[in-house]
């Protein structure tokens, strides 16, 4: 379920094409239960309302969960660009050697931190990983020598504005890392099958009853793509942007 919801396209196509099968078999393969289903027209009624209303209050609540893990993601990234620029500014207050090395240091780490956003290669995600941690090493290394060698409240400013840095940067990483579980998907799956076959089953006899089946696969597939899009940080349509990072990186560029 986990390889689906990383491909919302894939999801979509999956899911319509397993909820229209369900529907399919509750319309040909129960007809026992169809039978029954129409004898008891208002007991079937009202299992099958709340088995649809219930789908959709498990799809509203996932939804919702998808929508906070994006607001975050977006915060996040906000923050990071602020952590950046103020720690730019603060380098005024090391040494004019330790400063420009700082400063020149962080004009490529904001670079990587674009590309973390942008990049959509899961090897060159590795490669900017890596080039990410030395970075940091590099950037620690040079405010930590300052302040070690000057001890001062001042200092103290500055190293606590890299640790913002380095700490905003794994801030990030959680957040993208932070998915709807696939447990969640699984069972939001299983009932959406449970509902189709229930739609079905209920369904009158005649091609125009049937055709309207595929109504109900076609809207929840579409709700399971918007999900699995919104939680999805590299792939599909709706992605975080990293549009303050990049304001950063002209403006500390014109500097």
């Amino acid at each position: 379920m986990s390889a689906l919801t990383e491909h919302p396209i894939l999801l979509l196509l999956v899911s319509f094409a397993v909820l229209c099968l369900s529907a399919w078999i509750g319309t040909i393969g129960f007809k026992r239960l169809r039978t029954e289903a129409a004898s008891l027209h208002e007991d079937f009624a009202v299992v099958q309302g709340a088995t649809l209303t219930l789908l959709g209050l498990i799809i509203g609540f996932t939804f919702s969960m998808a929508l906070t893990r994006y607001d975050q993601r977006k915060n996040y990234e906000e923050e990071e660009a602020n952590a950046i620029g103020t720690e730019y500014v603060r380098a005024d207050l090391l040494p004019e050697a330790d400063a420009a090395k700082v400063r020149a240091l962080l004009l490529s780490y904001v670079e990587q931190r674009v590309a973390f956003y942008t990049t959509r290669d899961e090897q060159e995600l590795d490669a900017i990983s890596a080039r990410t941690a030395k970075l940091q090493g590099a950037l620690w290394s040079a405010v930590q020598g300052a302040a070690t060698a000057k001890p001062t409240p001042v200092m103290a400013l500055v190293v606590a504005g890299m640790n913002d840095v380095l700490n905003s940067q794994g801030y990030t990483q959680s957040a993208w890392l932070n998915r709807i579980p696939a447990g969640a998907w699984s069972l939001m799956g299983a009932i959406a099958v449970c509902a189709t076959l229930l739609v079905g089953v209920g369904a009158r006899d005649g091609r125009a009853s049937r055709g309207l089946l595929v109504i109900l696969p076609l809207v929840l597939s579409i709700a399971f793509f918007l999900i699995a899009d919104i939680d999805s940080p590299r792939r599909g349509v709706i992605h975080v942007a990293p549009i303050n990072l990049h304001g950063l990186s002209k403006s500390l560029r014109v500097q």
